[in-house]
């Protein structure tokens, strides 16, 4: 029975001839280096600085930084935060003074933040336009 797959993976590539051919010699992360005719990889692989919506929630599953080349603020980027489990609400702290009993055990679920250009971390939800946008890139740590 056959299936379909999707799936998403970062290697290395670079182009190379093989039998008159143009295509691109390919590493994976294990180290493993095989060829890939021009027409298929490039149907199969973006360049990190051209990914899309989908990409960039996979590298920010793998750990990575990810960015909007259109963005308008210098140095911007989104994080995966893991979130933390048997948290406690302490006295004086904003949800105790929301109302919820001190002492009330919780968990911070995984969530997206932004970094600004102002130097803080804020939640962050994508726009419409962000998630059919196709210029995310994954950023360096500096």
């Amino acid at each position: 029975m056959t299936q379909d797959y999707y799936g998403t993976k970062r290697v290395q590539a670079w182009p190379q001839e093989k039998d008159g051919q143009s295509g691109y010699a390919v590493k994976y992360s294990d180290g493993y280096i095989s060829w890939s005719p021009k027409d298929v990889f490039e149907s199969a692989y973006k360049p990190v600085t051209c990914m899309n919506f989908g990409h960039a929630v996979e590298a920010l599953k793998s750990g990575h930084r990810v960015a909007r080349a259109g963005w308008n603020g210098k140095n911007m980027f989104l994080v995966l935060v893991p979130g933390s489990t048997g948290l406690t609400v302490d006295e004086g702290r904003p949800l105790a003074k929301a109302g919820v009993p001190v002492g009330t055990v919780f968990d911070y679920l995984p969530h997206i933040d932004m970094f600004t250009t102002t130097g803080s971390f804020v939640p962050w939800l994508a726009s419409q336009t962000d998630m059919l946008a196709e210029d995310w890139m994954i950023v360096s740590a500096a």
